[in-house]
């Protein structure tokens, strides 16, 4: 909570309207965008409409919605979910152009607890882990396609903030809802911590299954991602853009599946890869229910 400033309680009560770009809490705005003054906060910046309304499909509240009037004025149904102890801030729009990283705000922005955020589980059945994945847009991606397969759980070796900006964003709030757990800070640290985990998951007999190109190299030879038996606990593992999968994380894999493309093509983008692979996981296990409930 920013304690320089008197919340409002009600969103009709525009008495006080923040003008000016030099208050404080443009500043304070600008910081809690960056992950160190996220972390010193303690609070999750949340910048436009989609993730505001995303965090309430969470059924998160946000301690503090910072708006204009006129966005108050256009979403009625939503100002009236906001209800209860969510304290308000009225800004005019230039003060949240100031404030934000979006080059256009819609209007509002909210800040809600870390610890609102959805904690790993200890055993899940289904997991994917992304190694050092390098640009937003990707992780975006790659998160909002796990949970629309159901994913449990994401493991993240180091790489680009999952709660940046520009991934909250690309992944239209999906890391507010799938619970992630993000090793290192450094990527030697991840990898070591990574390396780890993963020989802890095949322990318990969890499937480890490596991505990789078709005519990849290795103990291991990829099949097409159809022959996996995913019905089994399964942790997909999925490699950095530019170097692939780290060969200590591909020697902990128990299997290695690849998506068969045309020659014309050296690879696949990480996040398009990952698609088919999540889907036919998702495609696999509502086959076997249907199955058993037909039989």
């Amino acid at each position: 909570m920013f304690r320089s400033e008197l919340p409002l309680s009600d969103p009709n009560d525009r008495s006080t309207i923040i003008t000016s770009r030099r208050n404080p809490l443009v500043r304070r705005l600008r910081s809690a965008s960056t992950r160190a003054g996220r972390e010193e906060a303690g609070q999750l910046l949340l910048e436009g409409t989609h993730l505001l309304e995303e965090l309430l499909k969470a059924s998160v509240l946000p301690g503090q919605v910072i708006a204009t009037g006129i966005w108050i004025d256009r979403h009625p149904e939503l100002v009236a979910q906001l209800s209860g102890p969510v304290q308000w801030l009225h800004v005019s729009e230039e003060v949240l152009r100031a404030a934000l990283t979006t080059v256009t705000p819609d209007g509002v922005a909210c800040l809600c607890p870390l610890d609102v955020l959805p904690s790993p589980p200890d055993h899940c059945n289904f997991r994917i882990v992304l190694d050092r994945i390098q640009d937003p847009g990707n992780m975006g991606s790659l998160l909002r396609t796990a949970l629309a397969a159901d994913v449990q759980c994401a493991w993240l070796g180091s790489g680009v903030d999952p709660l940046g900006s520009k991934t909250l964003r690309s992944s239209a709030g999906a890391v507010l809802r799938l619970p992630h757990q993000r090793f290192g800070p450094s990527e030697s640290e991840a990898i070591d911590q990574l390396e780890q985990a993963l020989l802890g998951l095949v322990m318990e007999g969890v499937q480890v299954v490596a991505t990789m190109a078709p005519d990849a190299s290795g103990p291991l030879h990829p099949f097409p991602y159809w022959e996996l038996d995913w019905n089994h606990p399964t942790a997909l593992v999925l490699g950095n853009e530019g170097a692939g999968l780290h060969p200590r994380l591909q020697a902990c894999c128990t299997h290695a599946i690849t998506v068969p493309h045309s020659e014309r093509v050296e690879s696949l983008n990480v996040a398009a890869a990952a698609v088919p692979l999540l889907l036919e996981r998702r495609r696999a296990t509502m086959s076997a229910t249907t199955t058993q409930q037909s039989g």
